[in-house]
């Protein structure tokens, strides 16, 4: 369906599939990259995902039609086994995006220089992005420019810890992530873009709480919260 609609790729999620070794992944990605170029998303545990060993993503990157990967375990190690795959692995083509909402500045303003590969997070791709749109772009601005400049501002750094805050307020870090979806709508809802939070599974919906907490720390931080 997606090729026939015309994307580029599909974001490939590999949740509800931690029964499957990691052969049996590998072959699963080959199936649907002989229809369509794959990007790859690397899940936290605590919202479905599962650890997958710096081999896997080794073997990922080795199929031809890989394209790019959603680096999102929340955890430095297991973003630090792609980046080193994906040195190791040789292939300069495959583009990665940040989906470490607790780390997303830190992600953005790193280089890494393994051997001869230096490798960047060439963006994000964070549902905190969906909201607050228009700070998040002048976030990954400043983030090129301190890179390209060759210095990190302080208060970038400072942002940084303002951001992963308004991130564990959006997505409910302290509820396990249950009002992550409904947080998101929350905000949008606020901002008149949505009519309501209500999501598709009639179960999710806000924490308690989580609504005055969002609106408290866009109140705080209000060049962080611009649409």
């Amino acid at each position: 369906l997606a090729a026939d609609l015309g994307y580029d790729c599909v974001l490939l999620s590999l949740g509800g599939l931690n029964s499957l070794s990691e052969d049996a992944l590998i072959q699963h990605v080959k199936i649907i990259a002989d229809v369509q170029p794959v990007m790859g998303s690397y899940l936290q545990n605590a919202v479905g995902g599962r650890h997958l060993s710096r081999a896997f993503w080794l073997r990922f990157m080795e199929i031809e039609r890989v394209v790019a990967i959603k680096v999102a375990p929340f955890n430095r190690y297991q973003t630090l086994d792609v980046i080193y795959a994906l040195a190791e692995s040789g292939r300069r083509d495959i583009a990665l995006y940040t989906g470490n909402d607790d780390t997303i500045v830190q992600d953005l303003v790193t280089t890494f220089k393994i051997r001869d590969h230096t490798i960047r997070f060439a963006g994000g791709l964070l549902g905190h992005w969906s909201v607050w749109t228009r700070s998040a772009v002048n976030t990954w601005k400043r983030c090129e420019q301190a890179v390209n400049a060759g210095v990190v501002p302080a208060e970038l750094l400072t942002d940084a810890a303002h951001i992963t805050e308004m991130n564990r307020l959006l997505f409910d870090a302290d509820n396990h992530f249950s009002g992550c979806i409904a947080g998101i709508h929350d905000v949008l809802m606020h901002a008149g873009l949505m009519n309501g939070v209500w999501c598709l599974d009639a179960n999710e919906g806000l924490s308690v709480g989580q609504a005055a907490a969002l609106r408290s720390v866009a109140t705080l931080y209000p060049h962080l919260s611009q649409f």
